[in-house]
């Protein structure tokens, strides 16, 4: 039974396997039915994780033995909602390790490794030894230059990017091209108005 270890106060089973990867079946028991409820999924060292918070993906990097290494806010809590709120006003962050069930709660969440074809992964064991020099560390965090994505993909990739923030800033110039046509087209209408 030392390989196979059900915990009945989080209801979730982990299955360790000797090559060192880990099949994780979070929340068993509690989610039938729910749409949280995950395929068993195999983690490797060195995957990127990305969990779906309500507003935002949150990203962290997985270093084998159901624990992953993310960047969280400074707080005593840092998944609850308020924290969400003080990571986006806050100019610091923390290099975290958390067991992955900590971290996801009930979120969902998935294996992204999604720049793999176009930017080759570094070495796993460079990826982890980096990441385990950064635990405990603090590190400046800005929510569109330094947030929790940028951290893992320079880490996995040596390139720190957020497709997040990148879609985030594309959204808002959509946004803005709208309420831009939408006040011209308003301007144009009450030209007409008037001429009439």
């Amino acid at each position: 039974m030392n390989d196979e270890m059900r915990t009945n106060s989080t209801s979730c089973i982990r299955v360790k396997i000797p090559s060192g990867h880990c099949l994780l079946q979070v929340r068993q028991d509690s989610l039938k039915g729910s749409p949280y409820l995950l395929p068993q999924v195999e983690l490797k060292p060195g995957d990127l994780i990305e969990i779906f918070r309500s507003c935002y993906q949150h990203w962290a990097l997985y270093v084998g033995d159901g624990k992953v290494i993310h960047l969280a806010p400074p707080c005593e809590h840092p998944m609850d909602g308020l924290a969400s709120v003080l990571a986006a006003l806050s100019d610091r962050a923390y290099v975290k390790k958390d067991w992955l069930e900590d971290v996801v709660r009930k979120d969902r969440y998935r294996v992204n490794n999604k720049h793999d074809e176009t930017h080759p992964p570094l070495p796993v064991s460079k990826i982890i030894r980096r990441a385990e020099r950064l635990v405990g560390c603090e590190m400046p965090y800005h929510l569109t230059s330094h947030n929790c994505e940028h951290f893992v993909m320079e880490l996995r990739y040596g390139v720190a990017m957020s497709d997040q923030v990148t879609e985030a800033i594309a959204m808002g110039t959509v946004g803005v091209m709208g309420l831009a046509a939408s006040v011209i087209r308003s301007m144009a209408q009450r030209r007409r108005h008037r001429k009439e």
